[in-house]
């Protein structure tokens, strides 16, 4: 579902301080001395607050709607996540457990899955300390969005390779409100912003879980992730410069989803701020036909390899699509 934000991982490299980052972090509390403790703060608000309200998205001319609660007991995370547009969906997560219902199909899809697929994009900041060495970061004002102030950022690609974003954060309690992705000439490819939102409501772990539980009457589908290696899989992806490989998996295709007895290979790329993913599979005649296609920040490209076929998607400009595409080889 293309109503769920894009992801944004968020740091702040040794070697960038500026004077209004620092002024910034300041009014929001943490110490001008060390800026990387406010980004160190967005990532503790988004993670391990407890908020709930509506996100918007607008993709490709396409607006859509999500229901977001999210809560925090400990260190034990709980989300709901309902789609109010199109097909009926709700997604359940308890830490790395995710429950995907479709209510009017009666399936659900039970799944572990890491912080690069669980929950909305948004909600999941992770510092990295390699993102300015491919951004640079500017200070671009005060703003207000769902009734609450926010401090503006450009994160602005050093090259060609990426997209800008704008972020919009909570000025209290760090937590990210709005997100636009920008084309090199200024456009917005897409946004996405909570169009209401309480931050600070009482967690409700308990109603997360006893729905996680309702599975009576439901077809279940368990997909089976492992954790692999491109290597011991008998592939090679040098990637595009500024990412690197932060998780690679192989999917087992669960019984009654697919006609075919296949499993796909994923690799997950990231410079720090998006990511990259590349799926190797089977090739099969009748089934897979090449091609490009492009959704608002969203670039995916399909192609044959022998006997193989690619599918390479991420969050980046179709020549660096390309580029992870070509980059692909069979070792073995």
């Amino acid at each position: 579902m293309r109503s769920l934000i894009r992801c944004l991982v968020l740091a702040v490299s040794a070697g960038f301080v500026s004077a209004s980052w620092a002024a910034d972090a300041a009014a929001a509390g943490s110490s001008a001395a060390d800026p990387s403790a406010w980004i160190r703060r967005i990532h503790e608000a988004v993670a391990y607050g407890n908020y709930q309200g509506t996100l918007v998205s607008s993709v490709g001319g396409v607006v859509s709607s999500s229901r977001i609660a999210h809560y925090c007991d400990g260190r034990q995370q709980f989300e709901r996540v309902e789609m109010l547009d199109g097909q009926n969906r709700v997604v359940y997560r308890h830490n790395d457990v995710v429950h995907t219902l479709w209510p009017t199909q009666r399936v659900a899809v039970v799944e572990r899955r890491d912080e690069v697929d669980a929950g909305p994009a948004l909600l999941r900041v992770q510092p990295d300390a390699r993102v300015f060495e491919r951004y640079e970061l500017r200070a671009e004002g005060e703003d207000r969005v769902a009734g609450h102030d926010a401090t503006v950022y450009l994160l602005q690609p050093r090259d060609d390779a990426r997209f800008a974003q704008r972020l919009w954060v909570e000025r209290r309690s760090g937590l990210l409100l709005r997100t636009d992705v920008l084309s090199s000439d200024g456009r917005v490819l897409e946004s996405a912003a909570f169009s209401d939102v309480t931050i600070g409501v009482k967690p409700q772990p308990d109603v997360v879980l006893r729905s996680m539980k309702r599975l009576d009457g439901y077809r279940v589908l368990r997909p089976t992730l492992a954790p692999t290696e491109l290597a011991a899989e008998g592939w090679q992806i040098v990637p595009v410069p500024g990412f690197v490989q932060v998780r690679g998996v192989r999917r087992s295709v669960a019984a009654g989803e697919s006609e075919h007895d296949d499993t796909v290979l994923q690799a997950v790329f990231s410079d720090g701020l998006t990511h990259v993913s590349v799926f190797i599979e089977p090739y099969r005649e009748g089934r897979h036909r090449a091609g490009q296609t492009a959704i608002g920040a969203t670039h995916t490209l399909m192609k044959r390899h022998d006997q193989w076929w690619v599918t390479v998607m991420g969050d980046v400009p179709m020549t660096t699509v390309a580029r992870f595409a070509d980059a692909v080889q069979r070792r073995r």
